[in-house]
């Protein structure tokens, strides 16, 4: 039973973000489990199986907010926006103050070309795809069938090239009892669709009663919420020297959740586009990645230029320093450099593009 007033919506709209990601969460931890019992290698469960757990958050809101959206139950072009700021602004989230905090908190990490290539540049190619799908400020059907076919792809290309992406396993135990994980997570499957019904029932309510976006508040709330599952998995991945577990996740959620979880929607029930997304919201996403990607495909050449100026001047503990520059590292300044961009991606959200439609 709703509680009256816009206060006791929000407070539903509250509790619903908090069990739908606690939920995904568990669903995560068993996924891992099951995917170490049948002996995926790391690479592929963080690219796979985890990117699609940790995006149930996203995945789950498409479903729920399609489903409403064919039902005629709610404002199709609330339920667009909101569920479409809610994916777009997740990704710009764990592509900036997410990877940047797990850093700072944990961490360097280490690229190997390899995978920046099979990974980091499908996951730009992805957002790109997205964008120019959505140029026209409408999501088809047949849109949402391009995104879910290029996933399929993507998924079935990891599959086969899945001994080349081999890395270290972490310390997570395998499931002990598969068929009981298994029930588990489909449970938890249930809880994160009901708690996304309830969520954007309230977000609804809320957006009619204060006159907010539903895309600022998918981009600035959502966004933030969904991204938190990645965010906790990246963090406990490196904690357990599972790194590859932590880069899948990060990298492999920013692929699902346009390709499965806008492909799906889409074609469920088409969208309206929201302005903001299509001259904002995803080309800061492309931006973002692309520089992060350019920088560190580059760091090598940087470091040799670098190293043979300092060596040629006499400046030995320079020349030293850049040497270090040759390793696709991401450290600290970079990190507190990647958090800058998001909050400075947010006050341009939310000061030059506070309207939808």
């Amino acid at each position: 039973m709703w509680v009256d007033g816009s206060g006791g919506h929000a407070i539903i709209g509250i509790v619903s973000a908090i069990t739908l990601v606690l939920a995904a969460e568990v669903v995560v931890r068993k996924l891992v489990r099951i995917a170490k019992y049948y002996e995926l290698s790391e690479a592929v469960i963080g690219l796979t199986v985890l990117s699609f757990g940790t995006s149930l958050p996203e995945i789950a809101s498409h479903v729920v907010a399609s489903s409403q959206i064919v039902l005629g139950v709610g404002d199709p072009m609330i339920l667009s926006a909101t569920v479409l700021g809610g994916n777009i602004g997740s990704d710009v989230v764990q592509q900036t103050l997410v990877l940047g905090l797990v850093v700072l908190t944990v961490g360097g990490f280490r690229f190997s070309r390899k995978f920046l290539l099979r990974g980091y540049a499908p996951m730009i190619g992805t957002t790109l795809l997205t964008l120019l799908l959505a140029w026209d400020r409408v999501l088809s059907r047949v849109d949402g069938a391009v995104l879910l076919l290029v996933f399929v792809s993507y998924t079935y290309f990891l599959y086969t090239t899945r001994n080349e992406v081999l890395q270290r396993q972490g310390t997570r135990l395998p499931s002990d009892d598969p068929r009981r994980d298994v029930l588990v997570s489909l449970v938890g499957l249930v809880v994160v669709v009901a708690s996304a019904h309830f969520l954007f029932r309230s977000v609804g309510f809320v957006v009619a009663q204060t006159g907010l976006e539903g895309s600022l508040i998918g981009v600035v709330v959502l966004g933030v919420g969904a991204a938190s599952p990645e965010m906790t998995t990246a963090i406990v991945g490196l904690r357990e020297g599972a790194e590859g577990i932590s880069l899948g996740t990060l990298i492999g959620s920013n692929i699902t959740n346009p390709l499965l979880g806008i492909g799906l929607g889409s074609l469920l029930s088409t969208y309206h586009v929201p302005e903001p997304l299509v001259y904002w919201d995803l080309p800061m996403e492309t931006v973002t990645a692309g520089l992060l990607l350019t920088y560190l495909l580059t760091k090598d050449d940087i470091g040799d230029a670098l190293s043979a100026i300092a060596r040629r001047l006499g400046l030995g503990e320079t020349w030293e320093r850049s040497l270090t520059a040759e390793e696709r590292h991401l450290g600290r300044v970079g990190a507190v450099l990647l958090i800058a961009l998001y909050f400075v991606y947010l006050f341009v959200r939310i000061s030059y593009f506070p309207h939808d439609f």
